[in-house]
C-alpha cells in the first residue's frame, strides 16, 4: 500500500524559507508523477508543483514560480518542496500526492494517493 508522509512545515517570517519533504514508500515510484498541492483555510486546494520521478521534468504554478523549487531522491524515495521567499499568502497546508501516470499532471483528480498535509504559516 502506497504511503505518503510530509514533513518540514512550521511558522517562518515573510522572505523566509522552508524545505518540505515527502518520503513515499509501498510501491516502485519510476512511472509515477509526484505532485504537492496546498488549500488555506476557506480556500479550494491548488497546485503547486509536480515532477516526473524519472526524468525529473517539472512543472509550477505560476505563484510559485522562481520561488519553489520541487526534487526527488531515488535513494531516499522522498520528494522535496523548498520554499524561498514566502509570502502571507503562501500560508496553507501542504499536501504531498502521487500519481500513476508517466505525464506531469497539475490536476488533483490524477493523484491516486495523497499525503496527511503539513502546516505552512508564514507571518508578516
Amino acid at each position: 500500500q502506497v504511503q505518503l508522509v510530509e514533513s518540514g512545515g512550521g511558522l517562518v517570517h515573510a522572505g523566509g524559507s522552508l524545505r518540505l519533504s515527502c518520503v513515499a514508500s509501498g510501491d516502485t515510484f519510476s512511472s509515477y508523477a509526484m505532485g504537492w498541492f496546498r488549500q488555506a483555510p476557506g480556500k479550494e486546494r491548488e497546485f503547486v508543483a509536480a515532477i516526473r520521478w524519472t526524468g525529473g521534468s517539472t512543472y509550477y504554478a505560476d505563484s510559485v514560480k522562481g520561488r519553489f523549487t520541487i526534487s526527488r531522491d531515488y535513494d531516499k524515495n522522498t520528494v522535496y518542496l523548498q520554499m524561498n521567499s514566502l509570502k502571507p499568502e503562501d500560508t496553507a497546508v501542504y499536501y504531498c500526492a502521487a500519481a500513476r501516470t508517466f505525464a506531469v499532471t497539475t490536476i488533483g483528480s490524477d493523484y491516486n494517493y495523497w499525503g496527511q498535509g503539513t502546516q505552512v504559516t508564514v507571518s508578516s
